[in-house]
Order: C-alpha cells, then structure tokens, then sequence
C-alpha cells in the first residue's frame, strides 16, 4: 500500500517537474519521504487513540464489577445477620417503644407576692376548694409532673402521670392520671379506662403546664376546684366527616370534687360532651363545644350533699400567618359555666342544722393571647362569678379578676412567665398579684392540643 502511494505520487510529480532542474531525483526524494513521515505520524496518532479508549473501556468495565462486588457482599452480610428473637408483645404489637416508655418530666415553680395574705382569701358565694384558691406566698414548688406513655400493643396505649406539689411545708406525691387507651377499636371509637381528666370544657383535658396564664380561670377554681379528675371510663366517638367532629360520654367514681362520697355504687358522676372544630382557608382555626357534668354528693368539699348539673360551652378561634402558630399569631378563648344545685349544704361543725341549697350560680371567663414570634408572647384574660342570692352562700357581689402576663420561651421546651392580676374576691378586699413563673420540660415532649 505505501509502495503504491509513493509511485502514484512519483507519477504525479514527475511531470510537474522543471526541464531545467539540475537534480530532479534529489527533489522527488525529498518530497516522498516527508509523505512517509506524514502517513507514519497519522498511523501512530491512531494507534495512540485506539489504546487511550481501550483503556477507558477497561476502567469503566472494572468499576462496574467493583460496585456488582459490593453489593453482593452487602447483601450476603446482611442476609447472614441473626435476627433477634421477638418477644411476646413485639409478636403481638406493631410498637416500637413497647417496652421502651417515653418518660416525661415537667418542672414548675414560682415565686408570688400577694397584698392580701393567701390563708385569708374568701370569695363571695362560693367557698374556696380544693387548688380553687391563689397560690402562696413567696417561692414555691408549684406542681411537677412525671409522666409516662407507651403503646403496650396493637390495640392498647397506656399512660402514667404522678404529680409532686409542696403544701403548708409538705410535700406530697401523688397519681394524677393513669389510663388505658384503645387504639384498634372500628367506625372511629375510642375507649378509656382508669383515672384521668374529663374531656368536659376546654382547659379541663389540659394538663396546667399548656396553660397560657400562671393559673386557671375563676370558673375552673369555683365550680372544678381548679381541674375534675376522677376514676372511671371515657368512650369517645370520631365522626368521619371533612371537619372535626366528636361526640363522647363517661362515668366517674364521684369521690372528688365537685361531686363526693362516690355516690350511685361508686358510679356518681356521669358527663357527656361534644367538640367541633375546622379551617377557615389557610390562616385560621376555630374549636367549639357544649358538655354537662351531672354529680350525686354526699359530704362534698364545699358541704353539699344532693344532685348538682354543670352545663359548659366554649369557644377558641386562631389566627396565625400561613397557619403556623408557632411563629407568631393570636389565640382568643372563651368558657361559659353555669352550676345548679339541689340538695343540702352541712357546715363543717357537728351540730350545725343543714340549710336547704337549691339555685344556680355562674362563671365565665375570657382571654386573648398575641404571639409575637417564636420566643415571646403578650396575654390579658377577664374572668367573674356571679353568685346565687339565695342559699347558704348567698351574695350580692359578684367575684370577679383582671390579669395580664408576659412570656419569654428560649424553645418549646423553656419559659419565664412574669403575671400581674387584680383580683377582687368580696366587696371589701382587692388582691394585687405579681408572679414569676419558671417552667422546663426534661426528655420526650409530645405535641400539645389545639
């Protein structure tokens, strides 16, 4: 091949050559052989590029086979790794944390100054009951919880909350909520069982540390002694509707206030509730509710013994910027109480003649809270009573309290709360308060209610 190029070109050139060239061969010579080097440095330059790809090739086919390797490796190891054996309630349950609770700890204390000294405080028409009174003077522990949850199995969710408060010096530990929740049952209902708060009202459900003020409104502390717990069972119902809508019935011992004497075989008090709540396009919410908590007593805290019916509405709408509350927003809430009586009232000494008490007394409270961002809030509630004219605490006054708080939050697990209320419990007696709360949550922290 290269001979024939060299004499087709030989054949070219050689005519074009001048007749007068002294050394024609000479030239012809030169010409044919830079042609040779040229088709030798073309010849080299493809096999220098064949190699290069053949190279290339052989990289990319052994980095597949590298990572076929690993994978098959991987694979066999994990194949090979013994799983454990499971135990009973891993065989029986989905749970993850079935022998692994979630342990909770809240602690809360302040310090308070009253103008009027605490162990003095009186309320016109309605005796001061269980924690229905203001907190003491000066430091105190307040109430600390130590809960713990898990879900036991597939079909249960328990739940156990001891409370730690300091009193008159002493300290008391005891258990506040304890219960069995379902979680399988069908058509949207829900079973309870044990000793917890009742899901009448609003802020009843709520443990305190969710609160937005330092304590809870004058209704709660007249007509609950602050918060109804009790022993006994819930049964709740979730309608499937594109709103929240729940319908829910319980039956409680009756041993605490503001029932007593665990009336009706132990079964004195018996409630029934209804909540719905929903959007309103992306920046607000609403939840509303009716209930009723109908009692039997005998010897209750208050002295009442008879059949007593307290019916609850309530009422709290939010508006937060693209719906998240946690950047800032408002909260306005409100409850409206009314109690009514019909049995007899026992004063505390042996021989007092019991009084008649029949008649109706109500409470109502409301407040409204400005987020301003993640870390700092600005609330103002008004709560009254209004007493009944007649019966053994009969009152022509009606109680009733302004307050106002500031809260810082360093995150949802930490605040500082500092709380100013005027409150005016009788004609004759105003108690200025000023209260600096602390709180912190230690360890799992689930997601509080609306």
């Amino acid at each position: 091949m290269r001979a024939f190029v060299l004499a087709a070109c030989a054949a070219v050139v050689s005519p074009a050559l001048p007749a007068a060239a002294p050394t024609p061969s000479a030239t012809l010579q030169q010409q044919l052989q830079a042609l040779e080097a040229r088709v030798a440095a073309l010849e080299a330059n493809d096999r220098r590029l064949r190699e290069q790809a053949d190279a290339a090739n052989a990289a990319a086919k052994a980095a597949q086979d590298e990572l076929a390797a690993l994978k098959a490796s991987t694979a066999a190891a994990v194949a090979a790794e013994p799983v454990p054996a499971a135990s009973p309630a891993a065989v029986s349950g989905s749970s993850a944390n079935a022998f692994n609770p979630a342990i909770s700890v809240i602690l809360n204390g302040s310090y308070s100054s009253h103008s009027k000294n605490p162990d003095d405080y009186v309320r016109a028409g309605f005796p001061v009951v269980g924690e229905g009174g203001p907190s003491p003077r000066g430091f105190s522990l307040g109430e600390s919880e130590l809960s713990l949850a898990a879900n036991i199995d597939e079909k249960f969710y328990g739940q156990l909350t001891l409370s730690a408060e300091s009193e008159n010096g002493e300290d008391h530990l005891g258990v506040e909520e304890a219960f069995v929740d379902t979680t399988a049952l069908p058509q949207g209902f829900n079973l309870r069982l044990g000793r917890f708060f009742s899901d009448i009202g609003y802020l009843n459900s709520h443990h305190t540390h969710t609160d937005n003020f330092f304590d809870r409104p004058l209704p709660y502390q007249a007509f609950l002694g602050s918060q109804y717990g009790d022993d006994g069972a819930q049964l709740r119902w979730l309608a499937p509707t594109d709103f929240y809508l729940e319908f829910g019935s319980e039956i409680f011992r009756g041993a605490n206030f503001p029932s007593g004497g665990a009336e009706h075989s132990g079964a004195g008090v018996k409630t029934l509730f209804a909540h719905a709540g929903g959007d309103v396009g992306t920046e607000n919410s609403w939840l509303a509710g009716v209930s009723m908590l109908k009692s039997s007593a005998k010897g209750a805290d208050d002295g009442f013994s008879g059949d007593s019916t307290l019916y609850i509405a309530d009422a709290t709408w939010k508006w937060a910027p693209q719906g998240n509350f946690k950047d800032g927003g408002v909260t306005v809430r409100g409850e409206y109480f009314s109690d009514h009586r019909d049995g007899t009232w026992n004063p505390p000494v042996d021989d007092g003649t019991p009084l008649a008490w029949r008649g109706a007394r109500r409470g109502a409270y409301l407040e409204g809270v400005y987020r301003f961002n993640r870390t700092w809030d600005l609330g103002y509630r008004v709560d009254k009573l209004w007493a009944d004219r007649h019966g053994p605490f009969a009152s022509d006054f009606d109680p009733y309290r302004n307050t106002l708080e500031l809260s810082w939050h360093n995150s949802e697990f930490s605040l500082l709360r500092l709380q100013f209320s005027r409150d005016e419990p009788d004609a004759n007696t105003t108690d200025n308060a000023l209260t600096l709360q602390y709180q912190v949550s230690l360890g799992a922290h689930g997601a509080h209610k609306f």
